[in-house]
């Protein structure tokens, strides 16, 4: 079943307690303290456009690339609105996606490295991050912990209503497997009062620290940080999210690195 097909329509409505404003400026923080100045940005997995939208309207020049159409095609109605001309959207398969040329800076975030389900996909992104990036461009993702799989989420149900949405959410973990299911029935509210069921199935898959820096590693990323997401301090055993900071490692032209 598609990810985030009629979900789309409602996924700002369900995620408005979401503070998008302050995961910019920790992400600006970041570059302040990596001490760069993007000229392009491109955001993996970047939905409805909601870091996008606020980094590009902070004057960077933005990519977003996502696989859902449904999702991409409410971003690009907010751009249109807010006329952002410094804003490109592109529907890609983030394990497959390809650039006309390279970009200061790769984003992933909101956690879509977990829905790689598969190490090797996991390599095959790090991989075209690496070739996509400029000579020492800085990759920053995160990840959804264990921790938060397991001892936050579980096997819980979780329900959210609006004046015209609602949904049911059920959670299994699989500890063996460390893969997450979410299975969601959401409810959208028309003109008339009646209520229209969808549901769809997302899986994201728990990886450890060392798990993420081995297959930067093999993809020929260069490792940097980790830290508890939104800080400068080190992860923690309950943290529930952590941020990844890593350099492409120098490319080579005519034989010399650059």
């Amino acid at each position: 079943m598609a990810v985030y097909k009629d979900f789309a329509s409602v996924y700002d409505i369900f995620m408005d307690n979401v503070d998008y404003d302050s995961w910019v400026d920790y992400i600006i923080n970041i570059f302040k303290k990596e001490n760069i100045e993007p000229k392009l940005v491109l955001e993996l997995g970047c939905g409805t456009g909601n870091i996008t939208e606020r980094l590009a309207k902070k004057g960077y020049d933005m990519l977003g690339i996502d696989i859902s159409a449904e999702m991409l095609s409410v971003a690009k109605q907010k751009a249109e609105k807010e006329n952002l001309k410094n804003t490109l959207y592109i529907l890609q398969d983030m394990t497959e996606f390809e650039l006309y040329g390279t970009v200061s800076v790769v984003l992933c975030l909101c956690d879509s490295i977990n829905y790689i389900t598969e190490y090797e996909d996991l390599v095959k992104v790090f991989k075209l991050v690496n070739n996509y990036l400029d000579p020492n461009g800085l990759f920053i993702f995160d990840i959804n912990t264990e921790h938060k799989f397991k001892n936050i989420l579980g096997d819980n149900t979780f329900a959210y209503t609006e004046d015209n949405a609602a949904y049911i959410w059920q959670n299994y973990y699989d500890e063996k497997e460390k893969i997450n299911e979410y299975y969601v029935n959401f409810f959208i509210g028309d003109q008339n009062g009646n209520y229209k069921r969808n549901t769809e199935y997302h899986y994201e898959k728990a990886y450890s620290v060392d798990e993420i820096k081995e297959a930067l590693k093999t993809a020929g990323l260069v490792f940097e940080a980790c830290y508890d997401a939104f800080s400068f301090e080190k992860h923690k055993k309950e943290s529930e999210r952590i941020y990844f900071l890593a350099r492409e490692h120098g490319k080579k032209i005519g034989g010399e690195t650059i």
